[in-house]
């Protein structure tokens, strides 16, 4: 049976490799209700950034430390590749999926090479190990650009959102916070062959920690 597979999902196979099968075979994690200000967020930052990209500028939350490129111009491929459903898509001999919707693209302007740059909205300041969560999923847009035929640099950006304060007129201001990461092709690709292998076989026998919140949606359902 083919497997289709996000950047969200491996993550799933990182914290706990049980988990992650369970969920392709009949046993999906409970989800909560996701807040809905985050995919309000997601969506007026684009337009932001479009706008931008069409007057051939950057933004000023990323001009100091991006001056050397321009945002990616190819509105019509932008728009596809975002697409939550889809975006970025490579499929195996076997019709196993791996996908991912990018935020936006910067090109570097001295070699062409692309830079993926992704928002992230919080509710509090960044913690020492904040940006090291997104670690996978910028792999992997790196290593579907690649598959897909285009060069990209060998670290990606990622863009903090988070409350400041609340005016007298009631808008709230944002601090933003840039953080450059390098991208590991190998993880990405090491990632993918590991998940397909692993769904392709039998169940782990165990959690990784039977106390972590991560595995606890079993115990509810009535997984021994």
């Amino acid at each position: 049976m083919p497997f289709k597979l996000s950047p969200s999902i491996l993550n799933l196979m990182k914290e706990c490799e049980r988990c992650f099968w369970l969920h392709f075979h009949g046993r999906q994690r409970i989800v909560d209700i996701f807040p809905s200000l985050p995919s309000g967020m997601d969506k007026i930052l684009k337009e932001h950034f479009d706008r931008f990209m069409e007057k051939g500028k950057l933004p000023p939350e990323i001009k100091e430390e991006c001056g050397d490129c321009k945002l990616f111009d190819d509105k019509k491929l932008l728009n596809e590749w975002r697409n939550s459903r889809k975006g970025l898509w490579l499929e195996d001999d076997k019709g196993n999926i791996l996908h991912g919707g990018i935020d936006n693209l910067l090109i570097n302007k001295k070699n062409n090479k692309i830079i993926v740059l992704d928002y992230k909205t919080r509710g509090f300041p960044l913690k020492e190990d904040t940006a090291e969560h997104y670690q996978l999923q910028l792999d992997i847009y790196n290593f579907l650009l690649r598959k897909l035929g285009w060069k990209t640099e060998d670290f990606a950006y990622l863009l903090f959102y988070y409350p400041k304060e609340v005016l007298e007129t009631g808008e709230v201001l944002f601090e933003t916070k840039l953080v450059k990461m390098k991208v590991d092709i190998d993880n990405a690709e090491k990632s993918w062959n590991k998940a397909i292998k692993l769904l392709d076989g039998k169940c782990p026998n165990k959690h990784k920690n039977e106390q972590d919140e991560i595995c606890k949606w079993c115990e509810l359902m009535g997984e021994e």
